[in-house]
């Protein structure tokens, strides 16, 4: 009787303990377990890209430069990551170590591979449901490119008193060719010739004529020769210097270009950038193209890298809640069913690391805050592991860091002219082993972004009643669904935040992230947040 009634008390106090636990999940849904929920990934335009600079990437054939082979190679790291989309910076035949001077627009550089290889890239993306995009540069040429020589020989060859055509020399056409120096230091004398050509960027970069019908046939063929390879769209080089500054004039030859390429396949994605601020690149999207780089938010300067590291009421978690409704709406007014492009760090701009004074916390949450975004986002290769880069454009494209030992089967040298650099994080290899490192940090971002489709594609509005300047409050609206993000943006502070479930329909926790690995909680109404957190609630 004694044994029976011991064991009475044990089995209920096992299930006193069981209805504690789980009352403690009702209260915080999915809690820990969240990355055990399903994916949600959208086969549409709103992806999570990954930029991959080739030459210093994955190196398939030990002569230290990355090719096509070494990006098949690493295309399941990708995946792994959650990425579902790849752009790829150029990889047209060129001159110089960065590929942004073409000479063959239908080629792959030899450095990199072979045609069969990029067929074979495409094949493995396809499988793994990844978009592969190209860089397409239309604004300007190689200066050794067999249209550019052909012009230059021909006005060299002219007789004294002969004015240049286009019958007699159509390529002459095909770039901003004047008589006489012009006061711009942007133009270039032709040999000894009295004929100076525009080039914006460099001398070996001469700027093309979108004036002129054939050099716009000759970029159709080119567009429908890599989309007949299997490319899934375009982005679209320096956009907002077809024509100089002038936006009436871009926009046109963007809409001419995205009407071609839709034409072809309606499914196809263009980014393009134009570099400028918000009030500029939102004009943009009157082209009907599908997004523009987001710079409001990038670099060193921008919306993230000031809200983690500037203070005050302009540069606080409230600010950086207004800032994500400003771009949505400033894209609305010129393309109601534009993307925004959000992206931290690319090619151009220094590495995170540097700017965030290699504090890993701030790294984390700059992710966060990047990744979260709604629209298409952007990371370059390197930063899910905190790499260091800056200075010189070779320094921002330095080798993948794949292991510590730089001598390993696959690692890349680098561009020539690239000052050491020193990581100040461990490598890839090292990395995936640690649950808490960057790497594992931006992986469990993407996945709580593929998760949710809200987060990408849902219309962003501010709960305007949370006034705590550390905490930014948003809702997400898509498919007749919302979701609400709450972020902790405060350095060293745990914060408590009521939202009313009555009020706003939500029941559960379906998410959250934290730099530092703590738990985010939900006990009726409140919601605890550890420093530098975010959550998701549905």
């Amino acid at each position: 009787m004694r044994l029976t009634e011991k064991m009475g008390k044990r089995i209920l106090v096992a299930l006193l303990f069981a209805a504690m636990l789980l009352g403690s999940l009702a209260a915080c849904g999915k809690g820990e377990d969240w990355r055990a929920g399903e994916k949600q990934v959208i086969d549409d335009n709103y992806r999570t890209w990954y930029e991959i600079f080739v030459y210093s990437f994955y190196d398939s054939d030990g002569d230290r430069i990355g090719d096509l082979q070494g990006v098949i190679s690493k295309l399941d790291y990708v995946e792994e990551l959650g990425f579902n989309g790849i752009w790829l910076m150029p990889i047209m035949p060129s001159p110089s170590y960065h590929k942004y001077d073409v000479t063959d627009y239908k080629a792959i550089d030899p450095q990199y591979g072979t045609m069969e290889d990029f067929e074979k890239l495409v094949q493995e993306c396809d499988k793994r449901g990844i978009k592969l995009i190209v860089d397409l540069v239309l604004n300007h040429t190689s200066s050794e490119h067999p249209w550019f020589t052909a012009a230059c020989e021909y006005l060299e060859e002219l007789e004294e008193g002969e004015e240049p055509s286009a019958e007699d020399c159509p390529y002459y056409a095909y770039y901003n060719f004047v008589k006489g120096k012009p006061s711009s230091p942007t133009y270039y004398q032709v040999g000894n010739t009295e004929y100076y050509y525009e080039g914006a960027f460099s001398d070996r970069m001469p700027d093309v004529n979108f004036d002129c019908e054939a050099v716009r046939k000759e970029f159709e063929d080119i567009m429908s020769f890599w989309q007949a390879k299997g490319v899934g769209g375009f982005r679209l080089d320096a956009v907002k210097h077809f024509y100089g500054d002038d936006t009436v004039r871009n926009v046109e030859v963007l809409s001419w270009v995205n009407d071609y390429v839709k034409f072809i396949d309606p499914n196809a994605y263009i980014v393009g950038e134009c570099w400028d601020g918000m009030n500029v690149y939102a004009q943009y999207y009157a082209s009907g193209v599908d997004s523009f780089f987001d710079f409001e938010f990038a670099d060193s300067g921008g919306v993230i890298t000031r809200t983690l590291t500037y203070n005050g009421e302009t540069n606080s978690a409230q600010a950086y809640a207004k800032a994500l409704v400003r771009v949505q709406n400033a894209i609305r007014d010129y393309r109601e069913d534009g993307i925004d492009a959000p992206f931290f760090v690319n090619h151009d701009l220094a590495r995170a690391a540097g700017y965030m004074r290699y504090d890993e916390r701030k790294i984390k949450m700059a992710a966060t805050l990047n990744v979260l975004m709604s629209g298409s986002a952007f990371v370059y290769y390197g930063e899910e592991i905190g790499m260091t880069g800056s200075g010189r454009d070779e320094n921002k494209r330095a080798p993948m860091y794949w292991n510590e030992d730089t001598q390993t089967r696959g690692m890349t040298d680098g561009p020539a002219d690239m000052e050491p650099q020193e990581n100040r994080f461990a490598s890839v290899q090292e990395q995936m082993k640690e649950d808490n490192s960057i790497y594992s940090f931006y992986k469990d971002t993407i996945l709580l972004r593929n998760q949710n489709p809200e987060i990408a594609r849902g219309t962003v509005a501010r709960l305007e009643e949370i006034t705590d300047q550390d905490i930014a409050a948003v809702s997400k609206t898509f498919d007749g669904k919302t979701i609400y993000l709450l972020y902790n943006l405060s350095e060293t502070d745990k914060k408590e935040v009521t939202l009313s479930r009555e009020q706003y329909g939500y029941s559960e926790i379906v998410g959250y992230l934290s730099v530092d690995g703590g738990k985010v909680s939900l006990k009726g109404d409140t919601v605890t947040l550890p420093s530098y957190s975010v959550v998701v609630l549905r």
